[in-house]
């Protein structure tokens, strides 16, 4: 047996860890076929052990084992050593726990064990998702082992970039910084430096530590790529440029573990007067050091530097040993969090990211596991490694639905960074910063207050207006939302209320006898369609089968009327505006109406004549209608261009005890475009548009334009919207999207890039999208997950996005349009109580091609030249031959 004390300032690691190990756990060689367990990447192994049951979970989205447990073994790990096998004959009994946390809590999802070794022990048993690349998972490199073992870090990398690490060693030191990089979460701030001489910041833009995030770490890796060997080495530039970066206390940083890393081949100074300066006598920043290639260079001044500032020593002589040498330093930062005993041992939460199994975005809980035992006279130091639980951000969601909160309500989280947990705009691709990034307007520095308050822990509550856009981004709305926000208790978590005014307030219903959620297609009875998605109506019983539950439904709704009993409960309102609505529907069809139809915060949704659900191509969930949730944003008519004519609507306004609420639904008309087209076209001598708010085309007098309907105004007569722009009858919204997923640009030798436009000209609207939406590509800045399979052959980038608005309250425009040669007059003319504009203008383009046979008719005057000098009789003429 081995027995070896370790000290905080002990030098070289080779062999270390296994000869600790070894002295724990008093191991004998265990033989691989006599330890038993489910190798999750079995089918991609030589060696086949694998359980012959799984059944798919929807709930693990995943088909999974509840027997047994699964392991993960890092491909670049040799299984049969025996330090893996005592890991995994330990860890064993894990495997019982789990299944016990399941029976007591049938709601958990994944548990896990990470183990220092590398070793991954998950419940339940799955098989391992291999990606389409080799497969480099190492649990040690998860966010959530790493913000388990250690507390948050400032990191300062230096580099060698000298003349003696050219070749070879200065790949092997870009490969190694670039590792090192990503054992960083987003707890931590970073900057790396290349010396020789002198030393300077390879991004020189940082002038101070960053955070760690996906973004400025891979600014991090491109810069590292471009650096060149030149010059001689200076230890003492390098560390002078690190400790001034870690005792700067005047920018953002961790302000917890402080640490240099060293990358060179070698070197003879060791820089003692700049620790005495700097460090020495608390030595407060732990200085790890890498010898990195194969040369004769003596390195003992490199393991002095290292064990007289509380760091290790590493050597790193090829590709192979990069991955593991840039992250045993973990182990080290985990020792003062074991020594601290039960006081380091809280549940951490992380940042949100993508389960490597498929589960989507989560969130983990995370606890520390201590090795206790005493080793001679002192304990053992040995952080064994992290014990998880996933949390589907789906849960979080489920506290608080939707038809709680009302349509344009909703529930957002941060964790301590700002970033995002929850948010109706998370997308599983990719990371999205906090909300404030994607709203650029005048409400910004407010929402920097609160995002200051919710990552403080407050709580606290503002009203602000702000522009949101809609569902289908096409539309942009001033509106007026309440913020209400405090922390979440245990967690570093912090929680937000959004809510329009009128969703502040409900009708107060009686539950006591509730009707279990439904989901079903829409189905014809009486003439009408009817969609249900959830809790919906009391005195309701279940049936045998939906059939003769609808028809139940059906028997209470006529049932009800205004003065029964049951009108003050919020289903009965529902149904009573239904019954309004449907009385209202039969009368206004004799005005040849292609459809009319209702929707209700409850989930209800009516359509007369029944044949129109068949064409119905929105989310039968109202809350879940792009329609619906911008008519609850806008008073008056909202017009807009359907599949089949144009659809009207309207929000109903309840006010109770002086409470306005929209809480009984939506009345709206599906009418047919070609009766207003047919009246309107045989004003011939004239163009009249109808344009709504978004700056899109309901209606035209030009046939030619009929099949342009519903397109952005920009493609049917770009001059006169850059007009209608310019004269500030619309204003443009422009937005960054931060989880936009773009194709590779081909490489280009003509110079062309895509631009950034700020400015709009003619050529703006000559070349607009399709939906009115400007879409800019301006720089590479977020990465996709790895683990994505969604966005394959794609990179994240930041898209710019552009919306047209009314700006003017003025309800009339009479515009004198010079351009250049010409003049156009036009007049325009917002129709009250809707989201229209009436655009009426001269036929005469000015654009229009001229006809030179018009032309020749109309020749315009001109003078010509005073004098001409064509003759003059002293001209020699050429000589015949």
């Amino acid at each position: 047996m081995w027995r070896t004390s370790v000290f905080e300032s002990s030098g070289s690691r080779t062999d270390l860890k296994q000869q600790i190990f070894v002295s724990l756990f008093c191991v004998c060689l265990f033989q691989e076929e006599n330890i038993e367990y489910y190798n999750s990447k079995a089918e991609m192994d030589y060696v086949s052990t694998s359980l012959s049951i799984f059944v798919y979970d929807p709930n693990f989205k995943n088909h999974v084992n509840y027997s047994h447990t699964a392991v993960q073994i890092p491909t670049d790990i040799y299984k049969g050593a025996p330090v893996i096998l005592n890991e995994l004959n330990w860890t064993q009994a894990l495997e019982r726990v789990f299944i016990e946390n399941s029976r007591d809590d049938p709601s958990l999802l994944w548990q896990a064990f990470g183990s220092a070794t590398g070793v991954t022990r998950y419940y339940p048993a799955a098989p391992w998702r291999a990606p389409d690349k080799i497969d480099l998972y190492d649990v040690r490199r998860r966010p959530w082992y790493i913000q388990g073992a250690s507390s948050p870090k400032d990191m300062v990398i230096l580099v060698d970039v000298s003349g003696s690490v050219s070749g070879l060693t200065l790949k092997l030191i870009k490969a190694s910084v670039m590792e090192m990089l990503d054992t960083l979460s987003d707890d931590d701030y970073v900057n790396v430096a290349r010396f020789n001489e002198k030393a300077e910041a390879v991004v020189p833009c940082f002038k101070h530590l960053v955070q760690a995030n996906v973004r400025n770490k891979k600014i991090f890796k491109e810069a590292v790529q471009q650096m060149q060997a030149k010059g001689t080495t200076d230890y003492k530039s390098g560390f002078h440029f690190a400790f001034n970066q870690l005792l700067n206390t005047n920018v953002p940083r961790a302000n917890c573990n402080k640490i240099i890393m060293l990358f060179t081949d070698g070197g003879e100074d060791r820089a003692q007067d700049i620790f005495e300066q700097y460090n020495w006598p608390n030595k407060t920043v732990r200085v790890f050091t890498f010898s990195v290639g194969q040369h004769n260079y003596d390195v003992t001044p490199l393991q002095w530097i290292a064990c007289a500032n509380k760091g290790y020593y590493f050597e790193i002589r090829s590709i192979c040993a990069i991955r593991i040498n840039t992250q045993e330093y973990l182990d080290v930062l985990g020792r003062p969090m074991v020594l601290a005993g039960r006081s380091a041992k809280q549940v951490q939460w992380t940042n949100v990211y993508q389960d490597a199994l498929g589960l989507g975005l989560v969130v983990t809980g995370t606890m520390p596991v201590f090795n206790l035992t005493v080793d001679g006279n002192s304990q053992n130091q040995l952080i064994l490694g992290v014990m998880g639980v996933d949390v589907h951000l789906d849960e979080l969601k489920r506290l608080t639905p939707q038809y709680k909160l009302g349509a344009n309500g909703y529930i957002f989280a941060i964790d301590p960074n700002g970033y995002v947990l929850m948010h109706p705009n998370l997308q599983p691709r990719v990371r999205l910063r906090f909300f404030i990034r994607s709203i650029r307007n005048h409400s910004t520095i407010t929402l920097i207050c609160i995002r200051r308050q919710m990552i403080d822990g407050r709580s606290g509550e503002m009203t602000i207006k702000t522009l949101i856009k809609s569902m289908d981004e096409r539309y942009i709305d001033e509106v007026t939302r309440m913020y209400s926000w405090t922390a979440i208790n245990d967690t570093d978590y912090s929680l937000g209320l959004v809510l329009p005014p009128y969703s502040e307030y409900y009708i107060q219903a009686d539950l006591s006898d509730v009707m279990l959620q439904l989901q079903c297609e829409c189905m014809v009875i009486l003439s009408l369609s009817l969609s249900m998605y959830r809790e919906y109506c009391k005195r309701l019983q279940m049936a045998e089968n939906n059939t003769q539950f609808l028809a139940d439904f059906l028997s209470l709704m006529v049932e009800i009327s205004p003065e029964s009993e049951d009108y003050q409960s919020r289903q009965s309102l529902v149904i009573y505006w239904i019954k309004w609505i449907e009385m209202l529907i039969r009368n206004l069809c004799r005005y040849g109406f292609l459809a009319l139809f209702a929707s209700t915060n409850g989930g209800v949704t009516r359509v007369y004549p029944n044949i129109a659900a068949e064409s119905w191509d929105e989310d039968p969930e109202p809350l879940n209608s792009n329609f619906y949730r911008r008519t609850l944003d806008n008073k008056g008519y909202i017009f807009r261009n359907g599949t089949v004519g144009i659809l009207v609507t309207t929000a109903v306004e309840v006010v109770i005890g002086g409470k306005t609420m929209k809480p009984a639904g939506v009345f709206l008309q599906i009418v047919s475009a070609d009766l207003v087209l047919n009246v309107v076209v045989m004003f011939q001598d004239l163009l009249c548009y109808l344009i709504d708010d978004g700056g899109f085309l309901v209606m035209s007098n030009q046939r030619d334009h009929w099949k342009k309907v519903g397109l952005f105004f920009g493609e049917v007569d770009p001059y006169l919207m850059f007009a209608l722009y310019n004269n500030s009858i619309y204003a443009r919204h422009q937005t960054f999207q931060y989880q936009s997923a773009c194709e590779p640009m081909a490489s280009s030798h003509t110079g062309a890039a895509h631009r950034g436009f700020y400015v709009p000209s003619i050529a703006d609207f000559l070349t607009v999208n399709i939906l009115g939406l400007h879409y800019a590509h301006l720089c590479l800045l977020e990465d996709v997950w790895a683990e994505s399979s969604d966005t394959k052959g794609s990179s994240s980038c930041v898209t710019v996005h552009s919306q047209f608005y009314f700006t003017n309250t003025t309800n009339s425009f009479n515009v004198l349009q010079d351009c250049g040669n010409c003049s156009r007059l036009f007049h325009a003319k917002r129709i009250e109580n809707t989201n229209l504009l009436f655009v009426v203008a001269e036929t005469l383009p000015c654009t229009q091609e001229e006809n030179p046979c018009e032309v020749l008719n109309s020749a315009r005057y001109r003078k010509g030249p005073d004098k001409c000098f064509d003759y003059n009789s002293e001209v020699k003429l050429c000589l015949l031959l």
